[in-house]
């Protein structure tokens, strides 16, 4: 969850120090938006190779190999005459350390648990990246207002810097792990896990999530004082906003899906149907968003539009766990995160040109449309008792309460 929580914080910085970067340097909205597309240009690609490292090497030492790079690439934006050349090298360099992240602390979380209790773990991975938004908004947004944005970025590589030793002595892998019962991880073509419905349609929603995360990191912050009318001190105390509301989406979603398991209920409507659910939730509000005049009716709506579809990662994590053998559950996590985070390179860069071109409501439109499009598709598509390609032993569900 800290391993998380830094990683988040690491995203949210460009987007929350976007107009100083933007004064200081003199960028266009374009031309942000493709520093801000730069930080994903390897973070798929690494997404993938880390996956199927996950899946030889244990995570204590690949784990604090992405921490290494990730606070190496934020110390270095301290150097007084970093301009756009390095903030552009850095955010390469720190995606390609961060893309792994997510689906590699869901797999190593999951050598913890078995199959019918992962979806409340998986959940809790995701609050500690929402936790990281609301802390480190705030954080940033102070250092930024009285050392200058620059000195945001040294701030987040120190928070790596300490967080290393206590992994190095306190991280391991779990008793379900493949490397501890070989003999229950049996092997098959990756082709068998990857062209299941459940693979590609968890993937397709993920993809939808992912792009309007992606846009909420990098242009909210500018949305709400350029377009909205708030102050700098305004953004600051509700940027955390659908952080907040994002982990009760979460927890409740997380919980409730790990209970229906538990009493019997099928894997494609605990975690397919609620997580299509929740991404098309999330399309209704951030339609609905820019059609609201008030501004206690626009924040609720913000709100719930860019935190209620990261629920829907944790479960489809679930999912993909359930469908393949545990021997490779960090390549089968990993390959899904590096397609969906596609999203996250053309977002920001479209984000940029619409802003130019059409206003906020257009970018915006055109997130919703994925969301909602991509609930659709999960929900038809998202079944992992069908698509299991490993036998799995089933639970058995517990008594109704009296």
């Amino acid at each position: 969850m800290v391993f998380m929580a830094v990683n988040f914080a690491d995203k949210a910085v460009l987007g929350l120090v976007a107009d100083p970067i933007r004064d200081d340097l003199h960028l266009s909205g374009t031309r942000f938006g493709a520093m801000a597309g730069a930080f994903y240009l390897l973070f798929s690609l690494s997404s993938l190779g880390v996956g199927f490292l996950g899946d030889r090497l244990r995570a204590r030492p690949l784990l604090a190999a992405l921490v290494v790079v990730w606070s190496a690439a934020q110390l270095a934006v301290l150097a007084p005459a970093a301009g756009f050349g390095l903030l552009v090298a850095t955010r390469v360099v720190l995606g390609a350390g961060e893309g792994p992240a997510f689906p590699l602390a869901n797999h190593t979380v999951f050598t913890w648990y078995p199959v019918e209790r992962r979806s409340l773990p998986s959940a809790l991975i995701s609050v500690g990246g929402a936790a990281g938004a609301i802390l480190g908004g705030p954080l940033i947004l102070a250092v930024t207002g009285t050392l200058g944005w620059r000195a945001a970025f040294g701030v987040l590589g120190l928070a790596g810097v300490l967080w290393l030793p206590l992994w190095l002595r306190r991280g391991a892998e779990g008793p379900y792990s493949a490397r501890e019962k070989p003999e229950e991880s049996p092997r098959v073509p990756y082709r068998r896990v990857l062209l299941t419905g459940t693979w590609l349609g968890g993937t397709f929603a993920s993809f939808a999530v992912m792009w309007s995360l992606a846009l909420g990191l990098t242009w909210i912050p500018t949305y709400l004082k350029d377009d909205a009318g708030f102050s700098d001190a305004a953004v600051s105390g509700v940027i955390g906003l659908p952080s907040v509301v994002g982990i009760v989406f979460v927890l409740v979603t997380g919980t409730l899906a790990q209970r229906l398991i538990r009493r019997g209920v099928s894997h494609r409507a605990a975690q397919g149907l609620l997580g299509a659910a929740v991404a098309a939730v999330a399309g209704v509000c951030m339609l609905g968003m820019t059609r609201v005049g008030p501004v206690a009716l626009m924040l609720p709506l913000l709100a719930v539009a860019f935190s209620a579809g990261g629920a829907q990662a944790p479960l489809t994590n679930a999912a993909l766990a359930r469908v393949c053998p545990p021997g490779q559950r960090g390549a089968a996590l990993g390959a899904s995160y590096a397609v969906a985070a596609t999203a996250s390179v053309l977002a920001p860069v479209v984000t940029g040109v619409l802003v130019d071109n059409s206003g906020f409501s257009a970018a915006f439109d055109l997130a919703a449309g994925l969301l909602l499009a991509g609930g659709a598709v999960a929900a038809l598509t998202v079944r992992p008792e069908r698509d299991a390609v490993a036998p799995v032993v089933p639970v058995a569900p517990e008594p109704a309460a009296a």
